[in-house]
């Protein structure tokens, strides 16, 4: 009889390990964002400089036109053996005027995000297809041939 429950005991505690090894695993991605500091931003009153010491480093900034600064966070949730999953997404834009004051501050969502399905698992490229042996050998007697740049009778 008492060996019976310390093998019930046992099964449930099996049971109970094997469920939280299939729990999925959060991960917080990019820039992690205070509700608090991100309202504080306000269009007209601040500019790069107290943006910079209120929120930090942006992950990236625009290259070309208004100059815009990007804070990017994901939350990612995945089970083991799967993919990973966007679970929260949100990017706050904060745009800047020629003289570094803040214009605008906006955030946007999971509703932006885009899904990319790759064709295939190769990257088509212009030129010809080498195969291995041929890039490994391709260049054998090109080096040092006369009229290309080296190596040739006299030098």
């Amino acid at each position: 009889m008492k060996a019976g429950k310390v093998l019930g005991a046992a099964a449930v505690m099996a049971a109970a390990l094997a469920a939280s090894g299939c729990s999925a695993i959060r991960e917080n991605r990019g820039y992690i964002q205070d509700p608090v500091l991100v309202s504080a931003i306000q269009p007209g009153i601040d500019n790069q400089q107290s943006v910079a010491a209120t929120l930090g480093r942006p992950t990236f900034t625009s290259q070309f036109g208004q100059t815009t600064w990007y804070y990017v966070s994901s939350v990612t949730g995945r089970r083991p053996f799967v993919s990973p999953t966007i679970r929260e997404h949100s990017v706050l834009a904060v745009s800047f005027d020629a003289g570094g004051n803040v214009v605008a501050a906006e955030q946007s969502g999971l509703e932006k995000v885009v899904y990319l399905d790759p064709d295939g698992d190769e990257t088509p490229t212009l030129g010809r297809e080498r195969g291995f042996f041929e890039d490994l050998f391709g260049n054998i007697g090109q080096v040092g041939a006369a009229g290309v740049g080296g190596g040739g009778p006299g030098t």
